[in-house]
This record gives structure tokens, sequence and C-alpha cells, in this order.
């Protein structure tokens, strides 16, 4: 008997076989052995505490900066869909509650309507709630760990635990206790400054407006393909060695923002990875400056579904 025919009970649903491409926002990579769509949290931590601990168990968020691999992924997917993962709760005067399902933009409007400051950047991220948390989200000056409390999450075993921000390890588009591997982000607590809601709308219209000026946000792309290097921007790298525009296969490089990679229309995982990797390699060959991938790729190699 196989592990697939071993798998814990679940209120929610197992699918075998899973197409990924659909749930990613470059559209492009293979199935999961597995994909759970746990029912809640209580669902999830029974699941995992029952699995075969020698099952490999991969959360997907909304897919934004993630590029599944053609031959898809082994073992477990799990995805956070649905109600229980979505909601976002006000707790006290200057905190809100935000599942791992819910998206980064409908955070930042809710911190909006209840007068919290600090939490505009997120209108500006894409993604969700789990995946900001998991790699300390950001962008123009703001990141995560500026307005996280705690993070709530459960463990590879099962267990349901709660991590103060001060434990995350955050560090540049890092969190050093999500890379360990052996959780899965549930919901995260946020802190914000009281300010006048109008105030608080007006600087996020600003975000979106300067968001929508400078990035392909309506093409088939993952966001930021490449880290900054420290003390200098990853699309000046790439657009000085002349990637900027440039086909391979189905990708490329936005000519709008050359640090965003781009579908252009039936891209395989292959032809968007194999883009990247070369242009670290010029990059580096041209500069000794060497790009870190900032979308997480997922899976095994292999033909394109």
């Amino acid at each position: 008997m196989t592990w697939r025919e071993r798998l814990p009970a679940v209120r929610g649903r197992l699918l075998h076989d899973e197409p990924l491409r659909p749930l990613t926002w470059l559209r492009v990579g293979g199935p999961a052995d597995v994909l759970f769509l746990p029912a809640d949290e209580p669902d999830l931590a029974a699941f995992l505490a029952a699995l075969d601990p020698d099952v490999p168990v991969t959360p997907l968020g909304v897919g934004s900066n993630t590029l599944v691999r053609d031959g898809g992924v082994d073992g477990v997917v799990v995805r956070l869909a649905g109600r229980a993962f979505a909601r976002i709760e006000r707790v006290g005067e200057r905190r809100l509650l935000a599942g791992a399902g819910a998206l980064d933009a409908q955070l930042a409007r809710e911190a909006a309507s209840a007068g919290l400051a600090g939490l505009e950047f997120f209108r500006g991220v894409p993604g969700s709630v789990g995946g900001a948390l998991v790699m300390n989200a950001g962008c123009y000056g703001a990141e995560t760990a500026d307005v996280l409390v705690e993070a709530r999450a459960v463990t590879r075993d099962g267990r349901s635990v709660s991590i103060p921000a001060a434990e995350m390890g955050f560090s540049y588009r890092r969190c050093a206790r999500a890379a360990e591997g052996d959780l899965i982000f549930t919901a995260g607590l946020f802190e914000g400054q009281p300010d006048d809601p109008a105030a608080i709308r007006a600087r996020m219209d600003e975000i979106t407006a300067r968001r929508e000026a400078s990035q392909p946000i309506r093409e088939k792309t993952g966001g930021s393909t490449f880290k900054n290097p420290e003390g200098q921007s990853a699309w000046k790298l790439v657009d000085a060695a002349g990637w900027r525009g440039r086909a391979f296969g189905g990708a490329m490089f936005s000519p709008q923002h050359a640090n965003f990679l781009i579908n252009t229309g039936e891209a395989t995982a292959a032809d968007l990875e194999g883009l990247g990797e070369r242009v670290r390699a010029d990059v580096e060959a041209r500069t000794g400056v060497r790009l870190d991938w900032e979308i997480r790729r997922i899976g095994r190699a292999g033909p394109a579904a």
C-alpha cells in the first residue's frame, strides 16, 4: 500500500494528481501528487499529526511568487483557501488578526477602515498573508517585520504554535523560522498606529498608482524575480546586461520593469527558470554580482504538463 492510499481522513478536500498551473500567477508547472485543502486549522493540524513523517509537505498560497516546475511536486501540497483562512478580525484598539489565506491588499484595506496606519504598504504586495510571513514581504521602504506582533502556525507534527515577531528571524525577503521547513503559517497578528482613515487611503492610492505605472501587473508574472543585492537594484543589473524585453521561448523580462519575469503566452516552467538562470550567469560574468532568486521555485524538473 502506497502513502497515497494511507492518507489520514480529513474534513477538507484531498485531490490526487491535481494541476497546480491554474493556482500560480505564472500559469506554469505540473501537478501535485496530492493537493490538500483543509477545512480549518484543526483539520490541518490533525492531518499533519497523522501523516507519514516521510511524506514531503509543501505549502502554497495564491501562487503570486511561486514557480512550479514542469514535473510537478512530490508529496502533499497544502493550500489554505476558503473563509476559515481568509478572515481578518480586529483585536483590541491597534491590532488585526489576519488568516494566512487573506490577501495582502485586503489586509491593507481592513487596516485603513479601522484607522490603523503602517500597513498601507501591503496594498502594493501581491499575494497572501502566509506568503508575506514566509518571505518578509514588503515594498517602498516597509516590510512585514515592521508591523508583525506574532505569527500563528501548525508544525509538521500537528502542533499549533504562536511565534513572536522577535523569534521569526526576519531579514531582507527572508524568514529564518519559515526556512526551517517544519511549519505552515496559518495567521498573523499585526499592529498599526491610529490615523485618519481618509489619510491612510490616500497613501494607499499613491502606492497603487506607483505600482501600476512601474510594474506589469496585468501580465502573467511572479513579481520581483531577484532580490536586490546589498546597495544595488536587481532591475538595474538586469537592464544593464541587456535582458529587458528579450524573449527566451515563451519567457521574457518585462519591457516595463526589468526585474519582472513574465510568461508571454505558452512558456514552460523550464523556459522561465532557464531564462532566469541565463540572466543570473550573465550578470555575474559582467559584474561579479550574484543575483539570488526572490521567486520561490518548487517541484521537480520534467516534461511540460
